[in-house]
């Protein structure tokens, strides 16, 4: 059986989307970064990064939340999650890709330095550097969906989960404006009305 370790508010959430998606059976062992539980021996030998998440799968180690989720989807959602097409499937990797490097960084700086770190350890111009990149990303992302329901081959993919919970963490969303953008909102509410996603506040 997949063994997950990790949080859902973490980046732990796309694996645990994905895998309540596909109805893979897995073990959830809840881990708590800001608490110390990745930083210990025994955690540190299945990830010395000290980072959630991480999956197990018998003897295979992996770890990053998005090359989580894209193997889950390509190993068990084949026609589903992963798409069939070789040019979809490139698709997918593009969407992780830009999200990790164009949206994630800024999205969770905002987070940490606007919302959850005390005064005394906020950087305030993360926080306004974030505020100011996200408008570039955001339209690229708005004007992709437009005429679209989904990312990638107009289906519900694993591209969706990836970019998706870069702006559904903890609701970021409602806090750096994406309200502009009519598709990424109706995008948004599209995917997290999925039962899946409903699900997932229960796994904490």
């Amino acid at each position: 059986m997949l063994k997950l370790y990790g949080q859902f508010m973490s980046r732990a959430q796309r694996c645990l989307w994905t895998l309540e998606e596909l109805g893979v059976p897995y073990e959830h062992v809840k881990t708590n970064q800001g608490a110390g539980e990745s930083r210990t021996p025994e955690f540190l030998k299945i990830n010395p990064n000290g980072h959630v998440p991480v999956l197990q799968d018998g003897d295979f180690v992996l770890w990053e939340s998005m090359a989580i989720a894209q193997y889950v989807a390509k190993k068990y959602g084949q026609g589903s999650l992963w798409p069939a097409s070789v040019e979809d499937e490139g698709r997918v990797f593009q969407w992780a890709l830009w999200a990790s490097l164009e949206m994630e960084i800024y999205v969770v700086n905002y987070l940490r330095h606007a919302m959850l770190y005390p005064p005394e350890k906020r950087r305030p111009e993360l926080a306004k550097e974030a505020t100011d990149t996200l408008p570039a990303p955001l339209r690229v992302l708005n004007d992709s969906l437009a005429g679209k329901d989904y990312l990638v081959g107009n289906r519900f993919s694993v591209a969706d989960i990836n970019v998706a919970t870069v702006l559904l963490l903890a609701d970021i969303y409602k806090q750096i404006g994406v309200d502009q953008y009519p598709n990424i909102i109706a995008w948004l509410n599209r995917v997290a009305a999925r039962p899946a996603w409903q699900k997932l506040p229960t796994l904490k």
